[in-house]
């Protein structure tokens, strides 16, 4: 005679769903870092950005380097 087991284990378990949720506000907390500085470094001027070694070509860039 055979045995078979008709349970099957949880698909989301607790530590599963803590790592979901702790990914998913990593994933906005640098999107929203990347946004404000990518807003501060837009408010400057080309002779302010010029200063600092930047240009606004650059902007995208610096915003999104922690991100990736």
């Amino acid at each position: 005679m055979s045995a078979f087991t008709t349970t099957t284990p949880a698909v989301f378990s607790a530590g599963r769903l803590t790592k979901i949720a702790a990914n998913a506000f990593g994933v906005v907390a640098a999107w929203n870092d990347a946004r404000i500085t990518r807003k501060s470094l837009s408010k400057l001027s080309a002779r302010e950005l010029a200063d600092i070694g930047l240009s606004f070509g650059d902007i995208e860039t610096i915003a999104t380097r922690s991100v990736r």
